[in-house]
């Protein structure tokens, strides 16, 4: 029976890397776009905050419809959707008579696929037969950071050898992917969630718990210690320390995104050995001090190493946080996975917010930005802490 189901933790697993794709391929553009189309940093800021905030819609809307079409259904939509926000991205921005507004409207619809991404893979991979769930949680979201890692090399390679002038051209071949992965979705065996005869609980059942907001919590701050740095990875290497879009990328969100995956392959594979709390929140200490060395030591180099770091750090906070969830409330259901991408989404779009809004007030600098996302590690830890004290009743 649990071979039946390989080809759909295959198809999970290249899902999470059409959500890398959506969430990094576009950054890496972000300098060019502001040179190119003369698009100010405030509005590019904006591109991030509008992103993650379509995805963060579409995770509270999905709560009402999933359930209703299906899993299938909507795997296959969401897939479609990233593929077409990618196409429209070279073709928008030339004919609308706003290149923003058309690298607006390619974000927006890449960005419904990839809230229904965020909100349906891990709950297909839960319901999958397994007999270490958190292990293939981790594992599962490593293929993330792969994609990102990918996503930055070949990026990086292809500006590097053809120009970053021909990017519509790696657009459209990152469109591939997930319109390949959609005809996969359409074919592999997808388990239910909730046994039958089960309901999932409701939204009211699980807004009663406190467990659930301390984990709602700890979901926000994952999303927004992960993409503050990550997001702004490449604009910091470039400009901040004022290297080669080549080598910013490289030694910027590649790093990141490698070491990212590690710490995520690392507890794929030893997550039976490790607690999961003290490993999140040795993360949670690390983070917080790649935090501080991206910010105030005076060397670029180790403002480097500590942006790698962080990525080191933020490995297991998202898929940790889920991990709990699942077992905590085992009948969460759609709701539950929603609801917790939603806060995953807020903080992805708030992270990169404020240190984009904060670096704006302080003429650009990104080191005092960085500096006040500290923040969201700080009150992860505090959630990693109280969820040991609360009962999950």
């Amino acid at each position: 029976m649990k071979n039946e189901y390989n080809k759909t933790i295959a198809a999970c697993f290249v899902g999470y890397i059409v959500q890398a794709v959506v969430n990094n391929f576009t950054p890496l553009l972000f300098l060019f776009f502001q040179r190119s189309y003369h698009i100010p940093l405030s509005q590019i800021t904006l591109l991030v905050t509008f992103n993650f905030g379509i995805q963060l819609l579409v995770d509270l809307l999905s709560v009402g419809f999933v359930d209703k079409i299906g899993y299938r259904a909507s795997m296959v939509a969401a897939h479609s959707l990233a593929a077409a926000g990618l196409i429209l991205l070279t073709v928008l921005p030339d004919v609308l008579p706003s290149p923003f507004v058309g690298v607006l409207v390619s974000v927006m619809v890449y960005a419904v696929g990839g809230g229904l991404l965020e909100v349906l893979v891990s709950p297909v991979v839960e319901a999958c037969p397994s007999s270490n769930k958190e292990k293939a949680m981790s594992l599962l979201h490593s293929f993330y950071c792969w994609g990102h890692a990918g996503v930055v090399l070949v990026s990086t390679l292809f500006f590097h050898l053809a120009g970053i002038g021909h990017w519509k051209i790696l657009a459209l071949v990152w469109a591939l992917l997930p319109m390949a992965n959609a005809l996969a979705f359409s074919k592999v065996p997808i388990a239910p969630l909730i046994a039958d005869g089960e309901r999932g609980m409701q939204l009211k059942e699980l807004f009663r718990l406190k467990i659930f907001w301390i984990l709602l919590a700890m979901m926000v701050c994952a999303g927004a210690s992960e993409q503050a740095v990550s997001q702004w990875a490449s604009t910091f290497a470039e400009k901040g320390l004022g290297i080669s879009k080549t080598a910013g990328d490289l030694a910027g969100p590649m790093a990141f995104a490698i070491l990212m995956g590690t710490s995520r392959l690392f507890y794929g594979k030893y997550g039976d050995r490790i607690d999961l709390d003290r490993f999140m929140a040795g993360s949670s200490c690390l983070c917080i001090l790649s935090y501080l060395g991206v910010s105030l030591l005076p060397v670029p180099q180790l403002n480097l190493l500590a942006c790698a770091a962080c990525g080191l750090s933020v490995g297991i906070m998202w898929p940790g946080t889920f991990s709990k969830a699942s077992a905590a409330l085992q009948k969460g259901g759609t709701a539950m996975f929603a609801l917790l991408a939603l806060g995953g989404d807020i903080g992805c779009s708030a992270g990169p917010t404020l240190v984009g809004m904060v670096s704006g007030m302080f003429g650009d600098n990104l080191k005092v930005g960085v500096l006040a996302g500290v923040l969201f590690p700080v009150v992860l830890l505090m959630g990693v802490l109280l969820s040991r004290k609360v009962s999950y009743k």
